[in-house]
This record gives C-alpha cells, structure tokens and sequence, in this order.
C-alpha cells in the first residue's frame, strides 16, 4: 500500500487539486485524550467532598433544618461544605451570586462568587476567614441556598423546565431528606449525569492545562532547533495582529512565521478555529500588500477528535495554511517542512 502523504510535504497545487487525501492523512494522526484529563489546580477528591457533605447533613439534622445559623459555622469549620451546597443547588458560582444578589439585600459579585468556589477548592478543609465582604457576602449566599432547597421547583408550566426539578430538590427540603436517608437511585443518578455531562465543569476547569500540552511540546521544538520564538499571551494584544496568533517567529517586529497551536473535542470550537486560521492568512495577505513583503508563514498545530468532524473545515485550515498542519504525531516536521528551517541553528 502506497504510504499516507502529509501535507506539508506536497505542493498547494498538489492540495488544491485532490484535497481528500491530504484530509485523510491529518485525520490519521489525530489523537484524541478526552477519557484521561489532568486533575490540575482545584480538583476535588471524593474524600474531602463526601467529608464536606457528612458536616453539612449533621449540622443541619439530615437536612431537615437548612438555615444559615446551622450551615455557616460547618462551612467555615470545613469550606468544601460551600461546594457541596451548590452542587445540591446545580448552579454554577456566578448563578448562585446572582441569584444572592437579587434575593438579598446583599450585593454578591459574580466575579467574588467564582473566587470564593476556586479558593475553597484550592483548600477544601482549610478552615475559612470570615471577615470584609466575605462577612456580608457569605451569609447572603447560604440563606438563598436554604430557600431555594427548602421551596424546591414548585408548579411549572408544562413546557418550562426548573433547575431544581431534580430527584433530590424537586419536592424542596422533604426530597433531600429522603435522598439522605434513602441512598440516591443509579439510574436517577445516571441521568442528572446525562443532563449536566460527566465531568463537564472539570473538563473546563482544565481545558487551559490540555492545551498547554501542544503548546509546551512546540516550545520544546523551537528550543531545541536554536529558534527565537515570542510566545503570546492569553487575551494579549500585539500590534498589527487584531487576532494574536500562539506564536511569532522570530518577533512581532518582523513576524515571518506564526504558529496557532490547539487542542479540541469539540466540533464547535474546532470551526472558530478554522475561521482564526483563515484570518490569520488574510493579515499575511495585507501585510504582504502593506510593506511589500513576503507576509508571514501561518502553520496549525493542532490535536483532539473536534477537528476530525467536518471534512471540509479541514480543508479550509490545509489551503489557508498551504499545507502546514502538523499533529502531535508530526511535530517533529514541523522545523523543516516549515520556513522555521530559515531560523534554526547550523
């Protein structure tokens, strides 16, 4: 059988003409981690959350009594009592300080509630200070909890769906003391899974960490051919970029490569990376036609099964890089099949 050949080693006339197999030989190299994710900063151990949720059902009488008085004390005693109580809810932390905000007469910042659910669970059982905002704040959040629990999803009409409407706070406290006592059924539990995605608020939580893999292996490249790379910054703006690529080789001075380095299981978010790349070939474009250079070399690294989906994002991202699409597979072409030979050491 004749061997797959990859695009960076043909013509973009080559590609032009017969995509299909070019596609096929990205999609071969693909490779896909999403059943093994990093733990990362913040990941909560089941000891440490089923420690949290025991504290919370004794101080509370197995959830009979919700109210701040009982359930402050346990979650500055042990914090991840506070995570415990909003996984009951189903909110996320800015849903909870809304909800806080708008129930109270406490103002409870979104961005404070994102802080105080990172910082607990950075340390779980680390016992909590309560003092400045956290003083009001906190007692804000617990007493919405309570009422919420205690109200659970109430009448609704049939073609509207209450958050709460959940097998454990759909009747309000009465449910979560029977869950209590009853143990949660698997297949219920199976299906809240279902509804909100298994892992789905860690797999977030980390997604940065993932993508750092790709990123740090193509340092390790340019580190080792001897090349002068400027690695970007998240959210940083560099002149003449309006989209600021991963990687400018040498500088954003004299850009003469760029790198856009991604990692996804997402067909979505596969899709408006496709849309960055062919942005990134368009500014190569006006540059070429501004100074009357060459433009710059634009190259995707990319990984995860989301930019296995669609056949013709792919061949977007192969004519708009001219063939410069390398995989975890073969990053080791990526010097010199890429004009980052030019700028390697001798």
């Amino acid at each position: 059988m004749k061997p797959m050949r990859l695009p960076f080693e043909a013509s973009l006339d080559d590609i032009t003409a017969d995509p299909e197999p070019f596609i096929d030989s990205v999609f071969s190299c693909l490779e896909s981690d999403f059943l093994v994710m990093p733990k990362g900063n913040g990941f909560v151990v089941y000891a440490a959350f089923e420690e949290g949720y025991e504290l919370l059902k004794q101080s509370t009488d197995g959830f009979r009594e919700l109210s701040v008085e009982r359930i402050l004390p346990v979650v500055l005693q042990k914090p991840i009592s506070i995570v415990v109580l909003r996984a009951m809810l189903g909110f996320t932390p800015p849903e909870w300080a809304y909800l806080a905000s708008s129930r109270t007469r406490t103002t409870v910042s979104q961005s404070w509630g994102r802080t105080l659910d990172r910082n607990v669970r950075l340390n779980p059982l680390k016992p909590l200070k309560c003092s400045g905002v956290t003083a009001e704040r906190l007692p804000a959040l617990i007493e919405v909890a309570c009422e919420l629990l205690r109200e659970g999803s109430g009448n609704i009409p049939d073609d509207k769906l209450h958050r709460l409407d959940k097998a454990d706070t759909q009747s309000g406290a009465d449910s979560i003391v029977n869950l209590a006592k009853l143990g949660s059924p698997y297949a219920m539990l199976l299906y809240e899974r279902f509804l909100g995605r298994p892992f789905a608020t860690h797999r977030d939580s980390v997604s940065e960490i993932i993508g750092d893999s790709l990123e740090s292996a193509i340092e390790d490249t340019l580190d080792q051919a001897g090349i002068s790379f400027r690695k970007t910054r998240r959210a940083e703006r560099i002149e003449g970029f309006d989209q600021t690529p991963d990687f400018i080789i040498p500088s954003e001075f004299n850009p003469q490569v760029v790198i856009e380095a991604k990692i996804t299981e997402d067909d979505g978010t596969a899709r408006d990376k496709v849309t960055r790349i062919q942005h990134l070939e368009e500014l190569s474009r006006k540059h070429r036609e501004d100074k009357g250079t060459g433009g710059f070399e634009v190259v995707a690294c990319i990984g995860g099964r989301g930019f296995a989906v669609r056949r013709e994002d792919m061949k977007k991202i192969l004519l708009a890089t001219q063939g410069k699409v390398f995989t975890a597979k073969t990053l080791h072409h990526l010097v010199p099949h890429t004009q980052l030979n030019a700028f390697a050491k001798r």
